[in-house]
């Protein structure tokens, strides 16, 4: 008994395995995976940032880097559950939705940095220039890591 690659190829038949595009176990290993992202991003920068930006020990945003870590998990989490939500309930058009939230979000926290920050001991403009940064990767890195899952209908 012989068997061609050929009949062995056709009586094959692999079962359907064809899953859903969108799953809530993908989206929370794309939330998880964007959280530890941005703040992989914002510590890297953090470090990079201080090679050339001497960082004032008084100015405690910048203190350590523990404090960039913090601001940038628990609002990638909100972020995180919010999108889920908005998956949940508006479907078609949550990325479009959710991108415009994170888009005033990143408005509006950057109004601190520029009104109340200049205020605080041991502050400089590089200081701050650094925090906008942060501010900017962690929202690049949290809305497109995010609206990478998209549900259909």
């Amino acid at each position: 008994m012989s068997a061609s690659a050929g009949s062995l190829s056709t009586s094959f038949r692999p079962a359907d395995t064809t899953t859903p595009a969108f799953t809530w176990g993908r989206y929370a290993r794309a939330g998880l995976l964007t959280i530890g992202v941005s703040v992989l991003a914002n510590a890297v920068f953090f470090y990079l940032a201080q090679v050339a930006v001497q960082y004032d020990p008084a100015f405690l945003p910048l203190g350590n880097v523990s404090a960039p870590i913090i601001f940038t998990v628990f609002p990638a989490v909100g972020a995180a559950l919010l999108y889920a939500g908005l998956l949940q309930f508006v479907r078609k058009h949550a990325a479009m939705v959710f991108a415009l939230i994170a888009t005033l979000t990143f408005v509006v926290t950057l109004i601190p940095d520029f009104t109340y920050v200049p205020t605080l001991d041991g502050v400089s403009n590089a200081e701050i220039g650094v925090l906008v940064m942060m501010h900017t990767i962690a929202a690049t890195v949290i809305t497109r890591g995010l609206i990478s899952v998209r549900r259909q209908g």
